[in-house]
């Protein structure tokens, strides 16, 4: 099958940079705009019609009640250890299925279209072994780091610091991942199996993207979705 029929939604990490916002709380559940990190991002998955699996670590009996009872959605708590990106998501493969996945994280609010269905529209996967979606900077907001990826006029990624902002957004073929023995390790490490074979691809957002890492980022992004809700 090579259309995407699961998206796997990260939501394990800490958010130390939230300082005391997650001194109680799990990073998903800081609510923007009235809802939840994680609601704002399984809304996305329940319009693009495809099972989510929500990974959780810090705080995992909060992450699990609140998506109880959620239709298509299942919970994975990793423990004792967390996975990070590409562990998680190898340890997750049994309950997403064998077709190619949508992975979103969870920190993330967009003004515009869906990202799932901009990546959808995109996929190739005869070509492709992944396919991110990424924002220039301009379009960002709360992010403060250095671009990610440069795309060429193929759509081909290379990594660059002055090239475009990866969203978290993504999908691709699974397959490579039983090459990766470690149990916890980053999706960079699957990315760069596919970057000398020219497999790794990057289509851009046409809206915009805020990165809520921060406390600041909270009022950012719900400054952004009065302004640009519409895109």
């Amino acid at each position: 099958m090579a259309d995407p029929t699961a998206a796997m939604v990260f939501a394990a990490g800490f958010g130390t940079r939230m300082g005391d916002l997650t001194q109680n709380r799990p990073k998903p559940l800081i609510e923007v705009a009235g809802r939840a990190l994680l609601d704002h991002a399984l809304d996305l998955t329940d319009a693009a019609g495809v099972k989510a699996v929500v990974n959780a670590h810090y705080k995992a009996d909060m992450v699990a009640a609140h998506v109880k009872g959620r239709p298509d959605t299942e919970l994975l708590v990793e423990q004792p250890e967390i996975l990070d990106t590409g562990g998680g998501l190898k340890a997750a493969l049994p309950h997403l299925g064998n077709a190619p996945v949508f992975t979103l994280n969870s920190d993330a609010i967009w003004a515009g279209p869906s990202p799932l269905d901009c990546l959808r529209e995109a996929w190739r996967p005869e070509q492709m072994g992944a396919l991110l979606l990424l924002v220039p900077l301009e379009r960002t907001v709360g992010y403060t780091r250095a671009g990610n990826f440069a795309t060429d006029a193929q759509d081909h990624l290379t990594r660059s610091s002055s090239g475009m902002v990866y969203t978290g957004a993504q999908v691709l073929h699974t397959g490579g991942l039983a090459k990766i023995t470690e149990a916890s390790f980053s999706l960079n490490v699957l990315w760069d199996q596919m970057l000398p074979e020219q497999r790794l691809f990057g289509v851009e957002y046409p809206g915009y993207w805020a990165d809520v890492g921060t406390p600041d980022g909270i009022g950012l992004a719900e400054k952004m979705l009065e302004q640009h809700a519409n895109v």
